[in-house]
């Protein structure tokens, strides 16, 4: 299973591509968009960040902040649905690059 995936066209470090966001958001040679954010408030917030790496592999980056109960049992609860939540997110994301892969 192969979900990351390279593109095949030359890579130019000089140019960026349309959706990136430029100026300080690129280093290392990689590029990023700027972040989609989504908001709810009192709950969390997720920003997801599209990357294309120095080798030409692209990747979601996905920094997610969710309020927690304040009893501790109520808590782990809530991050252990959080985490099979989330396999059940990257499973659907990548679903369709593991396809073209096979």
């Amino acid at each position: 299973m192969k979900a990351i995936t390279r593109r095949r066209t030359a890579l130019n470090p000089d140019r960026h591509p349309d959706w990136c966001a430029g100026g300080h958001r690129c280093n290392l040679g990689e590029h990023r968009a700027g972040p989609l954010v989504v908001d709810v408030p009192g709950l969390g917030r997720a920003l997801l960040t599209r990357v294309r790496a120095a080798d030409g592999r692209e990747h979601a980056e996905v920094t997610l902040t969710v309020a927690l109960a304040a009893t501790e049992p109520i808590a782990r609860r809530q991050l252990l649905g959080l985490a099979r939540d989330l396999g059940a997110v990257i499973d659907r994301a990548t679903r369709a690059s593991v396809r073209r892969a096979a």
